[in-house]
């Protein structure tokens, strides 16, 4: 089996990006150029769910709020590599058992830390 690879065989993915990124733009620049551009005071006001407009949109939100939703992602996505792991679990043997006991200390120490250094307590 020959696994050796030229910048030819790139080829036809490099020309389906060109012609994918050449539709978007292409199709940007018409819709901007040939569309109406009708202006009222009701048109240009920003629809809230037919909840009239009250107050600034950006007022200042808590980091911890952030902080929240990132680890949320983060241990998220670690849970996702459990899956594969549990279904492998027999096949993987005594290896994979040892790799997965490493990944989850690596994980809950960082878990330790985020509840050490009180990112999670909300005030």
């Amino acid at each position: 089996m020959n696994t050796t690879y030229v910048p030819a065989d790139y080829l036809p993915v490099l020309i389906q990006l060109g012609l994918a990124l050449g539709f978007i733009i292409t199709t940007m620049i018409a819709t901007h150029a040939l569309g109406p551009k009708r202006h009222s005071q009701k048109k240009d006001d920003p629809f809230e769910c037919g909840i009239p407009v009250q107050g600034d949109a950006r007022t200042p939100i808590s980091i911890k709020y952030f902080l929240i939703a990132i680890l949320f992602v983060l241990f998220d996505v670690e849970v996702i590599f459990l899956y594969p792991w549990a279904v492998n679990f027999k096949g993987l043997g005594m290896t994979g058992f040892v790799e997965m006991v490493l990944f989850m200390g690596l994980l809950l120490a960082g878990f330790y830390y985020i509840i050490r250094k009180g990112v999670l307590k909300w005030e």
